[in-house]
């Protein structure tokens, strides 16, 4: 363990960060070790982590000494900000600042910064195709992201910005799953048409991650997107009906309807699901899922992600 070298990872506990936790623990001829960084060292996760052999140091993204202290004597590190647990733009972008900074005072030689496209780039403010939130973004969980990029490429920080998807497992914990309508029909609504949808299992955007570390110094300064399928849905609907064994059926409703939903952050799921739809080629292209693949051979497909996960989803 001792000459390999140390990939601190944010968020060990959460999808993206312990699916890198994961990956590379499960890889016995791994070249890094692993240090699951996290608020609670003393969380029922944290400790699952430790058993597998993960070093544990507390981290807090308000807390920039504590950022310092973590990625010291890194050789990489995975940054990556949860917006659904403050809904705050502002946060997400202070949260990548401080990582950048710690990253560029620790000297870390690499650094993967899960990121998002700036809709505003194909949406101006001015432009009420979709309504502008938060006054100055669009979708303000994307756009927040992107805009934070600066912060890694302004202090030279030797970054890779990675594309993730739409995980599957919105499925189970999001709410996203089918629901059964008024004549007790199981149905899967989406505001896509028939534009197709990029999603990955969250465990696979870790081992992707895992090859773009393993990859060195390849990918630093470039933009890669990660995808395990593109599917309509439709698609979705077929692939959910054969692993429930009962008929899931596709409800495509227009991104208002989808945005009046009311439940926190609709507005800005909303949009985001409008900017996938109306900027297919786009968003698509920039998920390739042989480059995906490529970094991670055992990369599932959503069939496969349900044969092994199916059961999990939530029939309301």
């Amino acid at each position: 363990m001792a000459d390999r070298k140390v990939i601190a990872v944010m968020g060990a506990t959460g999808a993206q960060g312990g699916g890198l936790v994961r990956a590379i623990l499960n890889d016995k001829n791994s070249p890094f070790a692993v240090r699951a960084l996290t608020r609670d060292v003393n969380s029922d996760k944290a400790r699952a982590l430790a058993a597998k052999g993960a070093e544990i140091v507390a981290a807090d993204l308000d807390d920039l000494d504590s950022l310092k202290r973590a990625f010291a004597g890194a050789h990489g590190v995975y940054c990556v900000t949860f917006f659904w647990a403050h809904f705050s733009p502002e946060k997400e972008i202070a949260g990548a600042c401080a990582m950048a900074q710690a990253a560029k005072h620790t000297g870390v030689q690499h650094a993967i910064w899960s990121t998002f496209e700036d809709t505003r780039k194909w949406v101006p403010l001015s432009d009420d195709r979709m309504p502008t939130l938060m006054g100055k973004y669009k979708v303000p969980h994307f756009d927040s992201k992107a805009e934070a990029n600066s912060a890694f490429t302004d202090l030279g920080v030797p970054t890779t910005f990675l594309l993730t998807s739409f995980y599957w497992e919105n499925l189970i914990y999001f709410g996203m799953g089918p629901k059964k309508g008024p004549d007790g029909k199981l149905a899967f609504t989406l505001p896509m048409g028939d534009k197709k949808l990029p999603g990955i299992a969250a465990e696979d955007i870790g081992k992707c991650a895992d090859g773009i570390f393993k990859r060195g110094s390849e990918f630093i300064g470039r933009t890669i997107g990660v995808a395990g399928d593109h599917l309509t849905g439709v698609r979705m609907a077929a692939s959910l009906t054969k692993a429930l064994g009962q008929e899931v059926r596709y409800n495509s409703v227009t991104p208002d309807v989808y945005r009046s939903f009311g439940f926190p952050g609709a507005e800005d799921l909303g949009n985001m699901f409008q900017f996938k739809r109306d900027f297919e080629k786009d968003y698509c292209g920039a998920r390739n899922l042989a480059v995906a693949r490529a970094l991670n051979p055992a990369l599932r497909t959503f069939d496969q992600w349900l044969a092994q996960n199916g059961s999990r989803i939530p029939l309301e």
